[in-house]
């Protein structure tokens, strides 16, 4: 750096070729000296660190007008571009996801598991828990959950169903329908102790 007329000490340092280069296209574009361009870096690194430099100001821009005053011109302030300012990366608080519940099971509202009673089935002998959505009962051993070897009862001929919080015995359109108390019924709801005929076979039902 050389002198530039107000008696500036001079100091050497060390600079890559490439920050000189890049300094001296600086200064051809805006107008300034090279050592204005690096004095203006430094002051701005200083001022990132948080570091003061109003002391160092104060003490130039005095000991300016004391070089100027002796000379008996008017003190003179160099007008200067302003600094290249490197913005601050932001710091907003970083938006915490949202917890949401996990979809609740095909088939299944939310509440209903938790209060669905167990519904047994009694038939020749056996008790069987349903504990499906659709039970079916027919003749189809590889499509009914309870399966009557019986040519008089259809494939597919009735359906245990749960909507609601309730359980409805269903006529899936069988030929020869569902009976209850002698009445034959296309649908209704199972209440304890209910007994359902299809065909010759009898179909009890309870609740634990």
């Amino acid at each position: 750096m050389g002198d530039q007329g107000d008696r500036k000490t001079v100091r050497a340092f060390q600079c890559r070729d490439y920050l000189f280069e890049i300094y001296d296209r600086m200064s051809s574009e805006l107008g300034c000296s090279v050592d204005y361009l690096i004095n203006e870096a430094m002051r701005e690194y200083a001022r990132s660190r948080e570091q003061t430099v109003a002391a160092i100001e104060a003490q130039h821009v005095a000991s300016s007008a004391a070089a100027s005053a002796s000379r008996g011109a008017p003190a003179h302030v160099e007008s200067r571009p302003a600094p290249l300012l490197t913005p601050m990366p932001s710091r907003r608080p970083t938006a915490q996801p949202r917890v949401t519940a996990p979809p609740p099971l095909p088939g299944h509202r939310p509440s209903e598991s938790a209060s669905r009673r167990v519904l047994m089935l009694h038939f020749n002998g056996e008790i069987v828990p349903i504990d499906k959505d659709e039970f079916i009962i027919g003749r189809g051993a590889r499509t009914a959950d309870l399966a009557i070897r019986d040519g008089n009862i259809s494939r597919r001929h009735a359906a245990v169903v749960f909507h609601d919080g309730a359980y409805f015995m269903k006529d899936l359109g069988s030929t020869n329908g569902i009976e209850f108390a002698g009445q034959r019924v296309e649908s209704k709801r199972i209440e304890e102790g209910d007994v359902y005929r299809i065909c010759d076979y009898e179909l009890h039902f309870s609740y634990q």
